[in-house]
């Protein structure tokens, strides 16, 4: 199957212009619903590497990635983020990308805070998400999450470190370190959970989570997947960390596709 070659666009927001790339449908097979990708905190689209391009070939679908505002190549927050701004994505970023790119119904996938967005997603356009897919997603503050944040922030701490997230968010890394640090360890932030979202799904959902990621116990993946009416797969990967589609990219491919075809058939 041959890969078309992937195509840049940028979204207009009153806030700013957003960064997105698609990878179109592979030549020779029919288009079907594309996966819209969210990445984590400190992630962008450049960070997600040759996975959207694996994924678009294996599946035989689309796939879409964007930079969220103030990350990447899109342009820079002008604020603090809110204590929403995990539900808020639905109806902020990502309603202009699908907007824009025409997007009508879709497959989200979500790593770590971008699984918590593709969450929020699914909920708010439910007639639209045809399946919900999140990769290590946080569905509540835990201690091991806040343990593992700190310690982040002491690494990020020493020389060079900051420097190595300009290479991807240049002007913008500060911002975006900040972003996930201070949000995450405030205390106004401490009561936040995914509960009411994860009430409001519809659709078919595949949680994958490593049994030793630092930023989160399988208790996440376990509320995600119970608390979706029903709908949820849960997949505990074993000697897996927090980036399960870098640290076992074959694996995680072959069980995002297969459940994609069980689950999603002929669209």
């Amino acid at each position: 199957m041959t890969s078309a070659s992937p195509q840049d666009h940028w979204i207009a927001t009153p806030q700013g212009r957003l960064f997105a790339r698609r990878w179109p449908t592979p030549v020779g097979r029919a288009a079907s619903t594309p996966i819209v990708l969210f990445h984590d905190s400190l992630g962008c689209v450049e960070l997600w590497r040759d996975y959207p391009e694996r994924l678009a070939s294996a599946s035989g679908r689309e796939v879409v990635a964007y930079d969220r505002l103030g990350y990447g190549r899109s342009d820079a927050h002008p604020d603090r983020l809110r204590t929403d701004f995990i539900h808020d994505e639905a109806h902020t970023g990502f309603a202009h990308v699908r907007e824009q790119l025409a997007i009508d119904d879709f497959i989200a996938l979500g790593h770590s805070v971008g699984g918590g967005m593709a969450v929020g997603c699914a909920a708010a356009y439910p007639e639209r998400c045809r399946a919900l897919i999140t990769e290590s997603a946080q569905a509540f503050v835990e201690d091991r999450t806040l343990a593992g944040i700190r310690a982040a922030k002491l690494a990020f701490a020493q020389p060079g470190q900051l420097e190595r997230l300009q290479r991807y968010h240049g002007d913008k890394a500060a911002w975006a370190l900040s972003a996930w640090i201070d949000t995450w360890l405030a205390p106004e932030f401490a009561d936040w959970t995914l509960d009411d979202d994860l009430r409001r799904l519809r659709c078919p959902v595949l949680v994958l989570h490593g049994d030793h990621d630092e930023f989160g116990s399988a208790r996440h993946p376990e509320r995600i997947a119970t608390s979706s009416a029903g709908l949820g797969t849960m997949h505990l990967l074993e000697g897996c960390g927090h980036v399960p589609h870098r640290e076992q990219a074959d694996g995680v491919l072959d069980i995002v596709v297969q459940w994609l075809s069980a689950s999603v058939p002929g669209g």
